[in-house]
């Protein structure tokens, strides 16, 4: 009897670009000359006297790295402003806005906007991320002199699948059939077997089969048992954790 291992393997390659944009600003004072009295104009906001002491003036840049499937957050906070202006976030890759204020902008119902009144935190929610939000996030402060910028770079990593050991196994009629599938750069909690294009983890009928998936601290093992190996168990065996793209 010959059963044939197959393996499952996605590789993800992610280029950012990164622009950042300049802000400035202008703030008028003037002196009264019969008194010779400091007179000042409408006040202008002057982001340049709060930069130093917030440590805002470069634009900072963040990574966060999630696997397929899972939620992403995407940090924004500008202390002491995000309150006095509108801040929005922007998929740089094509330029969509996807929220201001606490409205979303786009039809994608997986983004949405974590704020709390009066809070400086404005994050980004991604909810079941795909390898196609790979990319730079943009988070936007105007305050109406110039616009303020923080960066987000998102990595979505796809979980990788191989079964150990050689990718044919000969066994006898009557023996037992183990396989091991070891997920990398993952942790799920469950892991499928297939059977050609048929999925057994779940298979009733199949009484002889078992599968037993243990999560350590950096990978997934699954074991896939068949007692008393038969002919029409002969064929191609692959493992696919969960929320892996075609």
């Amino acid at each position: 009897m010959l059963v044939r291992a197959r393996l499952k393997v996605v590789v993800v390659v992610v280029v950012v670009l990164s622009l950042l944009p300049h802000t400035s600003s202008a703030r008028n004072r003037k002196r009264g000359r019969s008194t010779g009295a400091a007179v000042t104009e409408d006040p202008v906001w002057d982001i340049r006297h709060v930069l130093p002491e917030l440590n805002l003036e470069n634009n900072t840049v963040t990574n966060v790295k999630v696997n397929v499937g899972d939620v992403a957050y995407l940090p924004c906070r500008f202390p002491q402003l995000s309150t006095l202006h509108q801040v929005s976030w922007i998929r740089r890759w094509d330029w969509h806005i996807l929220t201001t204020g606490i409205y979303t902008y786009t039809s994608d119902m997986r983004f949405n906007v974590l704020h709390t009144e009066g809070s400086d935190d404005w994050t980004l929610q991604l909810k079941y991320v795909h390898t196609r939000d790979n990319g730079t996030y943009e988070c936007q402060m105007y305050t109406g002199t110039g616009v303020l910028s923080q960066f987000v770079n998102l990595n979505v990593n796809t979980p990788r699948a191989a079964i150990l050991g050689s990718q044919e196994l000969h066994v006898q009629e009557g023996d037992t059939i183990t396989l091991i599938c070891v997920i990398q750069q993952s942790k799920p909690p469950f892991v499928f077997w297939y059977h050609g294009e048929y999925m057994v983890n779940y298979d009733g009928s199949r009484h002889r089969l078992n599968v037993i998936t243990t999560v350590e601290s950096i990978t997934t093992q699954s074991r896939l048992t068949i007692t008393d190996a038969r002919h029409s168990d002969s064929g191609n065996y692959s493992c696919i954790p969960p929320n892996v793209e075609a």
